[in-house]
């Protein structure tokens, strides 16, 4: 028999010291977005799952967890990701006619862990930006992502980027079957050349040359250069090539410390996906930290085809790469009835100060808060000296 207190497999709580930069993590992301004009919504952990799994939704559903509403009868959904919800909340409950800046923090819920030391239970981060076609609302979801990055102190950033058009204009016009081209994205994903050559044998020349130049088109600058070169001439690609492009001359700019990368065999959530797709890896991470890019289909399901960019991350996978930051100083004082006492701590924290109390007979506790300063009575005074 099994413990009362062991937890199910990937999911753990949160002790107290993390859980605090965590929470700090939280606040400085939210108000990086409200400094760039996001608004912050709150959709439900659960939805009725024909909903939560319309539209690109419908990747997601063996991460979901399912169950019977016992009100309705009807099949809810557990969000194993929440955008399709802020588009659903973008079309119909806002509906506004132009731009619009949406974030969110929450948990959600997946069946299975993305990676063998990962959680089941991710906190999610992420910006949205409905209504503008254009690639300054590609750019400017690129530079909030960096810039909430920086501000946790992750280094030693790198931002890759790839787009959805590029196999999908291989791909025009050809008479696929949604298993042969689930199979070329899966060999595009793994980089496997040996499946590809399978997978491509009956393509036309154009398209399975490109698809195995895709293979080793990724890294620096000079890909796109290369990919021009190699790849068939169609718009979806020129256009592809050319927004990378401006999109990587502008971050160089802003950011010269940030390694900018191509990798056009990546085609992670390729069935979300519409346009430029970008992920950020980290210093001490395998796996990226942020993913996110274009996705205007997005809001088809819901009855506004909107243009849509954005990002998510995981907070909790974000807290292991953020340096420690300094716990913020307290005050001790005793307990006491002492109605000067109660009045000089009740003043204190009014002015923002953290002031922990000892409950009688744990005089000798209290190490693990950082207080630097004590509230003692000099004179019949209570006043804050150093410790």
């Amino acid at each position: 028999m099994s413990s009362a207190w062991l937890l199910p497999e990937h999911i753990a709580d949160v002790l107290p010291a993390q859980a605090r930069r965590i929470e700090e993590l939280r606040r400085d992301l939210l108000d990086g977005a409200r400094g760039y004009g996001f608004e912050l919504v709150m959709p439900p952990l659960l939805e009725h799952l024909d909903s939560l799994l319309s539209g690109t939704g419908r990747e997601l559903d063996l991460k979901t967890f399912k169950l019977v509403d016992q009100l309705s009868g009807r099949t809810l959904g557990v969000r194993a990701d929440t955008t399709s919800q802020v588009a659903r909340i973008d079309a119909h409950l806002l509906n506004r006619r132009g731009v619009t800046r949406l974030c969110y923090c929450g948990p959600v819920l997946h069946t299975r862990p993305d990676g063998l030391h990962g959680t089941r239970e991710p906190l999610q981060f992420g910006a949205e930006i409905y209504g503008h076609a254009g690639l300054e609302a590609d750019l400017e979801v690129q530079e909030l992502a960096l810039d909430g990055l920086q501000s946790a102190g992750v280094s030693q950033l790198a931002l890759d980027m790839g787009d959805a058009r590029i196999v999908r204009g291989l791909l025009a016009g050809l008479p696929l079957d949604a298993a042969t081209q689930a199979q070329i994205y899966a060999a595009l994903a793994t980089k496997d050349q040996a499946a590809m050559e399978v997978q491509v044998a009956h393509l036309p020349v154009p398209a399975r040359q490109g698809l195995q130049a895709l293979l080793r088109l990724y890294g620096g600058e000079d890909v796109l250069q290369a990919a021009r070169r190699e790849l068939p001439a169609h718009p979806l690609i020129s256009a592809a090539l050319d927004d990378m492009a401006w999109l990587a001359q502008h971050l160089r700019q802003a950011y010269p410390q940030v390694r900018i990368g191509f990798d056009l065999a990546d085609l992670t959530g390729y069935a979300y996906y519409s346009g430029a797709r970008f992920a950020v890896y980290a210093a001490g991470s395998s796996d990226a930290v942020v993913r996110g890019g274009r996705y205007d289909e997005v809001g088809a399901v819901f009855g506004r085809n909107r243009p849509a960019a954005g990002f998510s991350m995981d907070l909790k996978q974000l807290v292991l790469l953020a340096p420690t930051r300094v716990m913020r100083p307290a005050i001790r004082a005793p307990w006491g009835e002492d109605a000067g006492l109660r009045s000089a701590i009740r003043s204190l924290r009014e002015q923002g100060e953290s002031v922990v109390c000892i409950l009688p007979g744990h005089e000798h506790e209290g190490e693990e808060f950082a207080c630097d300063r004590e509230l003692a009575s000099v004179n019949g005074q209570w006043l804050v000296h150093s410790l």
